[in-house]
């Protein structure tokens, strides 16, 4: 459990689930792009400031300049990294002991259901993915410039509570009919792992964020439907779908190892598998 302060750009759903969690003692400090956000969540302990493309709270860069860990959660634009474009003079100056960028496993692009590691090549399809690869270097070249300890985490695809196949199933009752190998992450193991990282003392890490065992698209959804008593569901071709993204995404198929992060980290996960997760959240919600 960390106990300095911690900087976190964006307040999507892993800055959540580190605040919930507690896994900070120390007020912690959040960027958002919506005022309601900010009314709604600072208090004593966690202090919002406003962050949009070049809009900034001025107070920011005090607080920046002094933070001990910083973790950059906020997606890449087609210039590459947001916070970096916009604050690199100030972390120039910095004295942080840690910096986590958090990246995507979509860098490595599409591998035929293979599997990938940290050295495997980059070779994104989605333009998502090519904004990753490209902040990724931007963030490798400011540190080799100034010699700070910087880490990319690549993150496969979040599950939660809120976020799930068992509520998309129980929706929609069908999946998508091509088979893809994906892997996946519980929210609460990727919190955990980012914690390991802040207190580990191996510097200048990349690092996949995956469970143990990747899977088909077919695998997860059928494993769901038996969780939810679904006898059927319908197969619907990738081309039914308008949505650009669901597209994008299953152009890839690979299976992420974990092994150096469980290694480096000597981390071991709650939820090794699709089956032990989906099957918590199932009995947690009845």
């Amino acid at each position: 459990m960390l106990k300095k302060k911690l900087f976190i750009f964006g307040s999507g759903q892993v800055a959540e689930y580190l605040v919930k969690n507690q896994m900070i003692k120390n007020k912690i400090f959040l960027t958002s792009t919506k005022k309601t956000y900010i009314k709604k969540y600072s208090n004593k302990k966690i202090i919002v400031f406003y962050f949009k493309n070049k809009k900034s709270d001025k107070r920011i860069e005090k607080i920046l300049k002094n933070s001990d860990y910083i973790l950059v959660s906020i997606p890449p634009n087609k210039y590459g990294d947001v916070v970096l474009k916009k604050f690199k003079p100030i972390l120039k100056r910095a004295k942080f002991k840690k910096l986590i960028y958090l990246s995507s496993t979509s860098v490595y692009g599409n591998h035929n259901g293979s599997w990938v590691n940290e050295k495997s090549k980059l070779k994104a399809t989605t333009s998502m993915g090519k904004k990753r690869i490209l902040a990724e270097k931007q963030w490798r070249k400011f540190n080799q410039n100034f010699n700070f300890d910087i880490s990319i985490l690549r993150i496969a695809g979040i599950y939660s509570k809120e976020n799930n196949v068992l509520k998309k199933i129980m929706k929609t009752q069908e999946y998508i009919k091509e088979k893809k190998y994906f892997s996946r992450i519980r929210i609460e193991d990727l919190v955990k792992i980012i914690d390991k990282m802040f207190k580990t003392k191996i510097s200048n890490m990349i690092l996949n964020a995956a469970d143990d065992k990747p899977s088909t698209n077919l695998d997860v959804a059928n494993y769901a439907a038996e969780l939810l008593g679904i006898k059927k569901i319908r197969a619907v071709p990738i081309s039914e779908f308008k949505n650009k993204m669901i597209k994008n995404f299953y152009k890839d198929s690979k299976k992420v190892s974990n092994r150096e992060m469980k290694k480096k980290l000597k981390f071991k996960l709650k939820f090794p598998n699709y089956k032990i997760g989906l099957k918590n959240l199932f009995y947690k919600s009845i």
